[in-house]
Parts: C-alpha cells; structure tokens; sequence
C-alpha cells in the first residue's frame, strides 16, 4: 500500500499592493501555490444577498390585504412580502428561515 506524500507547493509572494497581488493571480495558476484537494466550504453569512428587480402580478385583495398588514407592523409592504416569501421557502425545505438584519436609514 503506498502512502500519497502531500502536494508541494509554492510560497506565495509579498505584494506591496493590492493591485500587485490583483495582477499577479490574473497570470498565475492558483493549483502551483495552493493544494485544493485540502480545500473546505465555506459561508459568508453576513454578506449581503444580491436582489433581482422582478414584477409580480397580485390581485388587488391580497396586495391591499399585504399592506394593511405591513402598516400594522411598521414595515413596507415589499419587506413583509420578501419575508413571507423566506418563511414559506424555508418552511418548504425543511430549515429554519434566515433572518435578515434591518437596514438602517
């Protein structure tokens, strides 16, 4: 049975910048300074989501209905909707919804 020996691999240099380093990744090949096999996932939980400008059509009802409960609740109808949408979805999947922090003004 033989034994795999780790990747060498090489050190990476100091930049005095970051446009040094920017330039310097564009040319090199990442798999000669790092070992992906050894590579984890990771998450960014605070960063912030990007958002996608959609039209979505609503009977008349359910969005005066929308609205009359986001003003019980102090919040634009939009920011209730968009958390009634990550409710649902989570609930669907089978995962506590993620919590978005409130944007200050």
């Amino acid at each position: 049975m033989t034994t795999s020996r780790p990747k060498r691999v090489k050190e990476i240099p100091v930049f005095r910048s970051e446009d040094e380093e920017r330039k310097f990744w564009a040319k090199a090949d990442s798999t000669e300074y790092f070992d992906w096999s050894k590579a984890k996932r990771v998450v960014f939980p605070n960063l912030k989501p990007s958002t996608a400008t959609i039209s979505l059509r609503l009977p008349q009802g359910m969005l005066d209905e929308l609205k009359v409960l986001a003003n019980q609740r102090d919040v634009p109808y939009q920011s209730l909707l968009k958390v009634f949408l990550s409710e649902r979805i989570a609930s669907e999947r089978g995962r506590a919804p993620r919590r978005a922090k409130r944007a200050s003004a």
